[in-house]
């Protein structure tokens, strides 16, 4: 199964083999059905401040650090470009509308899919561009005995967030695998362009209001609809 898929990754790269050891998932959207309560958070905050961002916006940016995601927004409605304090206190405003929201569900499906991929011996790696404690924290709670620390890549851990590719280069290095020997799970544009451009095996999955084609133009190697779909064709 997916053999095309797999052959055309292995040939684009330059690698002879494909034999994963872990598996790196994004979290919102993928992990939590948190992507609406950041949609209306990122609207109503930006809102507060005279900048104009959509929800369904949120979904185009999802990925980016979030002081970065301000700086582009700002540079593009105020044609000026924000510091990091400046643009650090408007994201805290952000932070602070999201916590206001109930906590978001695990996605269905995902612990399922967790629980094959340690049964199969494969390493869960955690790659996600928040900075939330309580959040990350709440991850170790939810899925105990599948996500730990230790395999984490947060916001303090790198310099460029996605779509650079350094956080799944992160998430490789604290996995101890190479490329080839790892899949990304993610459901953002900029996720996919930052796991395509690590070198590794990428599955998108549309959670989200947008079209396939910003999941593919960014070079997923597989789509699925939803996560049940993919636990259900993990095998």
């Amino acid at each position: 199964m997916f053999e095309t898929e797999i052959k055309q990754y292995l040939e684009k790269h330059g690698f002879e083999t494909f034999t994963p050891k872990a598996v790196l998932f994004d979290m919102d959207g993928v992990i939590y059905d948190s992507m609406p309560y950041h949609a209306r958070s990122w609207h109503e905050s930006m809102t507060t401040f005279g900048l104009n961002m959509a929800p369904e916006e949120a979904y185009t940016y999802e990925g980016m650090r979030g002081v970065e995601t301000i700086k582009l927004i700002a540079r593009r409605q105020w044609g000026r470009e924000l510091s990091d304090e400046e643009a650090g206190k408007m994201y805290q405003v952000k932070s602070e509308r999201f916590k206001t929201f109930p906590p978001a569900k695990k996605m269905d499906g995902v612990e399922d899919l967790m629980r094959k991929i340690k049964a199969e011996g494969l390493k869960i790696v955690i790659v996600t561009g928040s900075g939330q404690g309580s959040l990350l924290k709440r991850l170790e709670d939810d899925f105990n005995g599948l996500v730990s620390g230790e395999l984490m890549v947060t916001s303090f851990d790198v310099t460029h967030g996605k779509p650079d590719p350094e956080p799944y280069i992160r998430g490789l290095e604290k996995a101890g695998v190479k490329p080839y020997e790892a899949i990304v799970v993610e459901n953002a544009p900029l996720g996919v362009r930052a796991g395509v451009a690590a070198g590794i095996f990428t599955i998108a999955v549309n959670t989200g209001p947008l079209p396939d084609k910003a999941l593919t133009d960014e070079g997923a190697n597989i789509i699925f609809p939803s996560m049940p779909a993919l636990r259900d064709a993990w095998k």
